[in-house]
């Protein structure tokens, strides 16, 4: 195991009825940003809440409208009446999505330059941001406890992402009844998501590290005994609460501490995502299985302790096709094709990219251009 320092500075409302909290949270004596996204907060009761929340506070201003795959341009424009307001708090209520676009938001109001520098610069060098708070309606990408944003620009069809310790939100709410009314497929999404942010940390080579293998084995198997109940039963609170435990701990810094990672499914995924317009769990669960067959020799180990452990097989690809299994039982398909999407053509757009910005992915820092390329085309 290697050397590390963990620090998480968010606190954590977890249950029924946490929203009504966040009113002494939030400084009163500063201006305050409502942050969501296309309105399904005001037909869940979710909006409604967060008024009654804030209702005496003297300075709340909304921008919603953020994307499901948050654009610059939009964060731009939010980011123009936080400085036209002199909003000193950002709340954000909703999905990743949201929480993303308030990380960024709130590092780009004070940034001297481009924003799209911090992005660029994956947050390195990054000296300030607004303090975030949010209350979470769709588990899927464990932004409400880490300090990571994902963001897309239309205009160059880029999908980059950033962190800084400097946007971890100082609270985060997570009420599962809030999730209750999600749509069958965004619910898939988010226990694709969480499973795959897992299999970044976890999918590499031993490392001497039996706790933090417990710990992502432990909520691995979490998601797949409890993501079929969840979706097939949207009410039943909790297999919701499990699953959105789950998801938070599943990228909230603890089960990496220490251990070697991964990336590059994430990594080839976001191009994906920036040429084609494709969910961001829809790319992983495409290029996860392939990432694994490419590097099968480097991690024949770890898929055979997971095999073993998690779904009781022998073989290292008898874990790759339980883990296909797994996806499509969830209705998530594995395949380029399933999205009439010409692989060759993926291949080659992701493959140019890669190689005009020197990128190199992987544990080993060993997946280049074409190793990406080759991993897309296995993917048919």
């Amino acid at each position: 195991m290697q050397n590390f320092t963990f620090k998480n500075p968010t606190e954590i409302l977890f249950g029924k009825g946490t929203i009504a909290k966040i009113g002494s949270r939030i400084p009163a004596d500063k201006p305050v940003l409502l942050l969501y996204g296309g309105g399904s907060i005001k037909r869940n009761g979710v909006y409604d809440q967060v008024r009654a929340a804030l209702r005496n506070h003297p300075a709340l201003h909304e921008f919603g409208g953020v994307e499901a795959n948050p654009l610059f341009e939009t964060c731009m424009q939010a980011v123009e009446l936080v400085k036209g307001q002199k909003i000193g708090f950002i709340l954000a209520v909703g999905g990743g999505s949201v929480l993303d676009a308030a990380k960024f938001i709130a590092a780009a109001v004070n940034y001297d330059g481009d924003p799209w520098g911090i992005l660029q610069a994956h947050g390195q060098g990054l000296k300030s941001a607004l303090p975030i708070g949010t209350v979470l309606t769709l588990p899927a990408t464990g932004s409400e406890a880490n300090g990571n944003s994902v963001i897309s620009r239309r205009e160059t069809q880029e999908k980059l992402a950033f962190g800084s310790p400097l946007v971890f939100p100082v609270f985060s709410v997570l009420d599962p009844e809030t999730t209750f009314t999600l749509p069958r497929k965004q619910v898939r999404n988010g226990i694709v998501d969480s499973f795959m942010h897992v299999m970044e940390q976890y999918m590499t080579y031993p490392s001497q590290a039996p706790l933090q293998d417990r710990f992502a084995e432990g909520v691995v198997q979490t998601l797949i005994e409890t993501g079929p109940v969840t979706l097939d039963n949207p009410q039943d609170y909790e297999s919701r609460a499990a699953f959105m435990w789950s998801a938070t701990l599943a990228l909230n810094m603890l089960i990496g501490a220490g251990v070697p990672q991964d990336w590059s499914t994430h990594g080839i995924g976001h191009e994906l995502t920036a040429f084609y317009g494709l969910d961001h769990a829809e790319t992983l669960a495409i290029i996860l299985p392939g990432v694994w067959r490419h590097q099968f020799a480097r991690k024949k180990e770890k898929l055979e302790q997971y095999g073993r452990r998690v779904w009781g097989v022998d073989t290292a690809e008898q874990a790759i096709a339980k883990t296909e299994e797994f996806l499509k039982s969830l209705g998530m398909p594995v395949r380029l094709a399933d999205y009439k999407i010409d692989v060759k053509e993926a291949a080659g757009k992701i493959r140019a990219r890669f190689a005009e910005r020197g990128t190199k992915l992987g544990e080993h820092g060993d997946i280049g251009p074409e190793q990406v390329a080759e991993i897309v085309l296995g993917r048919a």
